[in-house]
């Protein structure tokens, strides 16, 4: 499997359905079934990027850290025994690649403007969720937000994980990602209604 042919894989996402997925990761793990690993990362590939966008703050360097993640997952994959969901899988090994990254650049000031946040929001933001008002991107708040509650929020609200499996993929219990999601509604709440009353203002001026 070269680069060339991760980046390329953009179809789609089928990664709910949990069993075609393991089955397509057990097929490329027992025989090295090409078209089972294409399968299997045109699944899972946009929830992947949309993973590492959002938990590393930097959208420009996503594609990367998606090849990272596909890389050391296709060099594991042989010792996948499925276990647990590919899907699952496969985001904790994510997880990882998102980690070993901030500890490699810990030194270095962010390369994330906030327009590319801006310009991804854009295209993430809600249509029609209560809170989320016009005018207000959601990777703002996300980013504002503790890493440890962003990551719950991120993998039960926007991938759509449920709360064990989520649990499954930061490595903690099930209550703990139910009290980070908690807080971190709390938080974006908090924030939303600091940013009404900075515009509340303004609008009344005009």
């Amino acid at each position: 499997m070269t680069p060339a042919l991760v980046r390329n894989l953009r179809g789609p996402s089928t990664a709910r359905n949990e069993t075609q997925v393991t089955e397509w990761a057990l097929a490329a793990a027992r025989t090295g079934d090409r078209e089972a690993i294409e399968q299997f990362i045109r699944a899972t590939r946009r929830d992947v990027w949309r993973f590492v966008a959002h938990l590393s703050g930097d959208v420009e360097g996503a594609d990367d850290l998606s090849q990272e993640t596909y890389l050391r997952a296709l060099t594991s994959l042989p010792r996948f025994m499925g276990r647990s969901s590919a899907r699952i899988w496969l985001l904790s090994i994510a997880r990882r690649v998102v980690v070993d990254r901030y500890r490699s650049v810990a030194s270095r000031p962010p390369i994330t403007h906030t327009a590319d946040w801006q310009t991804v929001a854009e295209g993430a933001q809600p249509c029609g969720l209560p809170g989320f008002e016009e005018g207000v991107a959601l990777l703002d708040l996300l980013e504002a937000l503790d890493a440890a509650r962003r990551e719950a929020f991120i993998l039960t609200q926007l991938l759509g994980l449920p709360y064990a499996e989520a649990a499954t993929a930061v490595g903690c219990p099930v209550g703990t990602v139910r009290s980070r999601v908690a807080r971190a509604r709390e938080d974006m709440t908090a924030l939303l209604q600091t940013a009404e009353a900075a515009a509340e203002p303004l609008s009344a001026a005009n």
